[in-house]
């Protein structure tokens, strides 16, 4: 009986795991495959449509721009603490003329997205005793103290 007992529990903790692991995908599946049916000067609005849907993010200029998105994330190991790992990350970005046909179509990928760099400098902040945010702050920093204005003198 107390064999059967501990089966039955072994058996319920090892069903819950997977082996798998979970992708998170967001935006059109299968971008890459999916752009290639599209022809520039021959495809229009409606065609882009019924291929690829409505679009994640439109832009009206000029021209209309239309921006259509794939990512997919995974999970990475326990030893890496989960940290989410992009999979794919691909972007497409067409541009259809005033006359609603395909005018230039550029598909981005996870590898030619080019990196920022971002600046390490700070800017310093400015103000003397005498400047006017320096008395607001001041004033606020005082009426946040006493709402009342009951001050111990």
């Amino acid at each position: 009986m107390k064999n059967i007992f501990i089966f039955i529990l072994i058996s319920l903790i090892f069903s819950a795991c997977n082996l798998k692991k979970v992708e998170k995908s967001h935006g059109v599946k299968h971008l890459d495959k999916k752009q290639e049916k599209l022809i520039i000067n021959k495809t229009n609005k409606n065609d882009i449509i019924k291929i690829l849907g409505s679009p994640s993010t439109k832009s009206t200029f000029d021209n209309d721009i239309w921006i259509y998105i794939e990512k997919k994330t995974n999970h990475s190991s326990i030893v890496k603490f989960g940290k989410e790992i992009i999979l794919t990350n691909n972007v497409l970005i067409l541009e259809i003329n005033s006359m609603g046909l395909l005018e230039k179509k550029e598909f981005l990928e996870l590898n030619n997205m080019k990196d920022i760099e971002f600046t390490e400098k700070t800017t310093t902040s400015d103000y003397k005793k005498t400047s006017f945010l320096f008395d607001f702050l001041s004033s606020l920093r005082q009426k946040i103290s006493d709402p009342l204005n009951k001050r111990k003198k």
